[in-house]
């Protein structure tokens, strides 16, 4: 019988208190058990955290993989960002050979998927991390209270364009080998599309939006 470790996490108390965030963990955890998971199954375990995702140490997470490790059994998440937003971290237990872990949200993702999704998004954490910060500091010295009106159009304008140039170097990769190996852009489209990696607007990828990052990368 499948055996499955189930953890949830969640950054405030605030968050851990209301259930919010916590809802929507189980209801995808429950998804994936009703809809894709071995039959017939069991839950041995159930972890929860109030922590940051770039922790290493959370004690409910070192719990739930001791008793992975013991019994063989699978730990599943809703999504990869509650197991941790670091790269580092994922691929640590990539490597374990006595950890397996499912990810709810995708169901039919590999090691590969999964891995090229975690460094897409720690990319995208850095940059609008460092987009904000020198936004606000530039902001600051032209005199701007902080926390008053919002940016006019054509900073918004502009902050949309250095995204989709930073999302376009981080596809970048992934366009160039698919390309080159003779994937079409409608292939590559629905790559992404199963990876959960949305354009700079939010959305789906199309083969005409492929086509447009792949111009643009050749610029």
């Amino acid at each position: 019988m499948k055996q499955f470790v189930i953890y949830t996490r969640v950054s405030t108390k605030s968050q851990g208190d209301s259930g919010l965030g916590l809802e929507a963990q189980e209801r995808d955890i429950n998804l994936y058990l009703d809809n894709y998971a071995e039959e017939p199954h069991d839950i041995i375990g159930r972890f929860c955290d109030v922590e940051s995702g770039t922790r290493a140490d959370r004690p409910q997470m070192q719990e739930a993989l001791e008793l992975v490790r013991k019994t063989g059994s699978t730990l599943l998440v809703a999504k990869l960002d509650r197991l941790s937003r670091k790269v580092s971290f994922i691929a640590t237990l990539m490597d374990d050979k006595k950890v397996d872990f499912k990810v709810a949200s995708m169901p039919t993702a590999d090691k590969v998927m999964l891995h090229i999704y975690a460094v897409l998004s720690e990319a995208e954490r850095d940059f609008i991390s460092t987009r904000t910060k020198a936004a606000l500091k530039e902001a600051k010295a032209r005199g701007v209270k902080l926390g008053g009106a919002r940016p006019n159009n054509q900073a918004r304008h502009d902050a949309v364009k250095a995204l989709a140039d930073q999302t376009a170097l981080k596809v970048s990769k992934l366009i160039k080998d698919h390309r080159s190996s003779g994937r079409s852009y409608r292939e590559i489209a629905e790559q992404l599309n199963d990876l959960d990696v949305t354009t700079v607007r939010g959305g789906k990828w199309f083969a005409s939006t492929v086509r447009n990052y792949d111009l643009r990368i050749r610029e």
